[in-house]
């Protein structure tokens, strides 16, 4: 197993926020296999076009898996005053073949954009950027992976581990359109 933790958000970046999710992602990783390379890049800026850059630059690592933590959510399309997260954009564009789950939170995260995909030989994910959200998905990620999961089982396992972390009638999930 190869693996790549790429943490996005200014945020990490800029040292404002702690990042604790790099280290649970490389822990769940390693307890699941004790042979793994995982490395953990520098914190990517919130524009797509980097994040984009920086996913390219992992897939040419002969990655299995490359995980990419924050830029979930989208709060800028229910208030001006809240920033742009590009993660899911940039995976789409990505990849050839994925499947997405988007939350509806009333409290939390408003809105969340979970991707699954694979290109050649490697599974790309993204995880919310909130510690206990992105430990869930990535738990139900790698026990997806255990049994020979596909995308789609993928996706929709991660989506519900995260939707199980909102209190109870505080969010829906579901299957966006268009996805490929």
């Amino acid at each position: 197993m190869k693996a790549y933790i790429l943490p996005t958000g200014n945020e990490i970046l800029e040292g404002i926020v702690r990042d604790l999710d790099a280290p649970e992602m490389m822990r769940q990783i390693v307890a699941e296999w004790p042979d793994a390379e995982v490395t953990r890049t520098a914190p990517i800026i919130d524009e797509e076009d980097a994040i984009f850059k920086r996913i390219c630059e992992a897939a040419e690592t002969d990655a299995d898996l490359i995980v990419l933590i924050g830029g979930s959510g989208g709060g800028h399309r229910f208030s001006k005053t809240l920033g742009r997260d590009f993660t899911h954009t940039a995976l789409v564009r990505y990849l050839d073949e994925y499947s997405a789950r988007e939350i509806y939170g009333k409290n939390g995260h408003m809105w969340s954009k979970l991707v699954c995909g694979k290109k050649d030989n490697a599974l790309f994910i993204n995880v919310p950027g909130p510690f206990q959200e992105a430990k869930a998905a990535m738990e139900a990620c790698i026990k997806e992976m255990h049994i020979g999961a596909g995308v789609e089982d993928i996706s929709k396992a991660m989506a519900q581990a995260v939707f199980e972390k909102y209190p109870k009638g505080a969010a829906s999930f579901e299957n966006p359109e268009g996805e490929k």
